[in-house]
This record gives C-alpha cells, structure tokens and sequence, in this order.
C-alpha cells in the first residue's frame, strides 16, 4: 500500500463524567454518515473529531464537544494517548477529561450522532468506539499512554 492510500491523523475524544457517567453518543450505522476513516458506523463514542492543521489541543476538544453537543467546555486534563488502526488508516487519539462545562445537551449533529446517552463508567454498551474504548479503558486503568 502506498503512502498516497495511507490515511494519518490526530483526532481528540472528550470523556465527560456526570458523578460515575459517561457521556456517549451512537454513530449512525449507515457508514456514509457516520463519516470516520476508522469506521465505527453503529458503536457509541465520545464527543470528539479530527485535530485541523495549526489548531491547538484544547481549543479542538472545546470545538468538537460544541459542535456536537451543544455543551461549552470550559477546562479540560489529558488522561489518554493511544493508536487506533483500521484497514489504511491510523489515528492517535487523545483523550481529555472534560472538567467542567456549561450549557444544555443537544443532537447538533442527528445524521453523524442519532442520540447522546448517559452510561455508568461500570456498565458500558458493548458496541463501543475503539478509540474512545481505549480513551475509557486508559482512564479506568489510571494509565496515559497505551498502544
């Protein structure tokens, strides 16, 4: 495979706790909505999205988290680092602890995210995102960085 079918890429989930739940979304399962180089058409994830060129770290957490749900992020802590790998494409994944927020939860986006749903940290769905199941797991386990 050349490097021209190779996709790379920075992308950012913001896992946001209310007491000891998660806020998780379900991708529509037509993958032409869901629009992900990792795919994931159907799973829950975490609000997030692609880091653009030139955009800081934070600023891209509180843009994405606005731009899906609604929600303003006010502060935010790294918790994960992790690759996630499908097909030809490669993603690290950093994930950030929403801290504190303001605003009403919203479907700003119903064709890409059908539904925003709180879950206990203890009993997720099974169909979960694997980078935001990595970004979880990482936090769960207390860890940074994970492969």
């Amino acid at each position: 495979m050349s490097d021209e079918e190779r996709k790379f890429g920075v992308g950012v989930g913001a896992l946001i706790l209310e007491g000891n739940k998660v806020l998780l979304g379900l991708r529509n399962p037509d993958p032409k909505k869901a629009k992900s180089a990792l795919h994931g058409e159907g799973t829950w994830t975490m609000p997030g999205g692609k880091l653009h060129f030139g955009e800081g770290l934070e600023a891209c957490v509180k843009r994405e988290v606005e731009e899906e749900t609604g929600i303003r992020v006010r502060s935010v802590a790294l918790v994960s680092v992790a690759n996630s790998i499908a097909g030809n494409s490669h993603f690290v994944t950093i994930g950030f602890l929403v801290k504190e927020w303001d605003g009403e939860l919203r479907t700003m986006e119903p064709e890409e995210i059908v539904e925003w749903r709180w879950f206990d940290l203890d009993e997720l769905p099974s169909a979960v995102f694997p980078p935001s199941s990595k970004v979880l797991e990482n936090y769960r386990r207390g860890i940074i960085f994970s492969e």
